[in-house]
């Protein structure tokens, strides 16, 4: 994989899970799955991602189509919501599901894709600057920052909403990141014109 958008996409084609930190400390860190996988029939860079709990695997809390793409000034991940997306709820695990994501079925999310770059062991990447990737949590709107590191061994996210006036911290994690394991690797599902582009 000779491209650093050709790593990232194979790095970030896996399962991940953070069961041993979750089992270490309990009271502070769930038990998350964490799965991402190719679409090919999307545009090059399309993975599906889908985020739950390990007590309830079938219904992601966070399902998502993200597109990584180079451009000029470096790696972008775009983050796209699914139009009624209970229905591909469990797609990561079913291929007749996955295949029926089109492009209509996609909506951008304003201001919340990702600034990449490669580091000396994978990549780290943080939600664009500006403060406008909403989200909707408990009733209130908040903004979202979010960042990450990926590696061969796994990846380490955060994620926290603050509030858009007061910039005051509403939800996420107050004891430093997840860390995340590799389970599994979905990186020989990556269509070959993608990494070659």
């Amino acid at each position: 994989m000779s491209t650093p958008l050709a790593r990232l996409l194979g790095l970030l084609s896996a399962g991940f899970s953070n069961q041993h930190q979750a089992f270490e400390n309990p009271p502070l860190y769930a038990h998350i799955l964490v799965t991402f996988r190719p679409l090919p029939q999307l545009q090059p860079g399309s993975l599906l991602l889908e985020q739950s709990y390990a007590i309830n695997p079938a219904a992601p809390y966070r399902i998502r189509v993200l597109r990584a793409e180079q451009q000029r000034e470096g790696l972008i991940i775009h983050n796209q919501a699914l139009h009624d997306d209970q229905r591909f709820w469990g797609a990561v695990d079913d291929a007749s599901k996955r295949n029926l994501i089109s492009a209509a079925d996609l909506r951008p999310l304003e201001g919340c894709a990702y600034v990449v770059r490669e580091t000396p062991t994978g990549f780290s990447g943080e939600v664009e600057p500006g403060c406008r990737c909403l989200v909707e949590r408990k009733g209130a709107t908040s903004y979202l920052v979010s960042s990450f590191e990926l590696s061969a061994s796994g990846m380490r996210t955060i994620d926290r909403g603050h509030d858009p006036t007061t910039h005051e911290q509403l939800w996420g994690s107050l004891a430093g990141p997840f860390a995340f394991e590799r389970t599994a690797d979905y990186s020989q599902e990556l269509p070959a014109h993608w990494l070659t582009a």
